[in-house]
C-alpha cells in the first residue's frame, strides 16, 4: 500500500510515522501488533445494533482512477462486511476531499456530520501516555 502518497494526497505528509516494513512486520507477524479488545456482556444487555465494518483508507492512485477499482474496493469491503453479519460501513473522509465526499454519497453513503453530528477524536502524545497508566490491571 502506498500510504505515504495517501498522506500526500490527504495533505498531511507529516503525519506518516511508520514505514511500510513496520507496517507489514508489525501487522502480518506471527504475533500481529493489530488487536481488538470485546467487552462481553449478558445476552440480555447486548446491544440489537450489530457490527459495523470500519474502512480506514481508500485510495486508488491517481493514474487508475475512473476505471472502477474504488467502485470494486468499496464493494469488495462491503461484501466482507455482510458476509461477516455487519450491519454498517463506516469511514472518515477529509472535509476538503470534495471528490470521495460525493463517491461515497453517490453511492448512497450519509455524511453523520451534518445528520449526526459526530466528531473525529484522536488522543496522542502526553494524553496517550495518562490515559495508558490510568489502564486497569490485568
Amino acid at each position: 500500500m502506498h500510504f505515504k502518497e495517501l498522506a500526500v494526497y490527504e495533505k498531511m505528509p507529516d503525519q506518516v510515522k511508520i514505514s511500510h516494513e513496520e507496517l507489514e512486520r508489525d501487522g502480518f507477524c506471527q504475533n500481529p501488533f493489530f488487536e481488538c479488545f470485546v467487552a462481553e456482556v449478558p445476552e440480555e444487555n447486548t446491544s440489537k445494533v450489530g457490527p459495523t465494518v470500519f474502512l480506514e483508507d481508500l485510495y486508488v492512485m491517481p493514474e487508475f482512477r475512473g476505471n472502477g477499482f474504488g467502485k470494486g474496493l468499496l464493494c469488495k469491503v462491503a461484501k466482507v462486511g455482510k458476509e461477516k453479519q455487519c450491519v454498517r460501513l463506516q469511514l472518515s473522509v477529509l472535509d476538503w476531499n470534495t471528490p470521495s465526499r460525493d463517491f461515497y454519497a453517490a453511492k448512497g453513503a450519509q455524511d453523520l456530520t451534518d445528520s449526526e453530528g459526530w466528531h473525529f477524536i484522536r488522543f496522542d502524545g502526553q494524553n496517550l501516555d495518562n490515559l495508558a497508566n490510568e489502564a486497569p490491571k490485568d
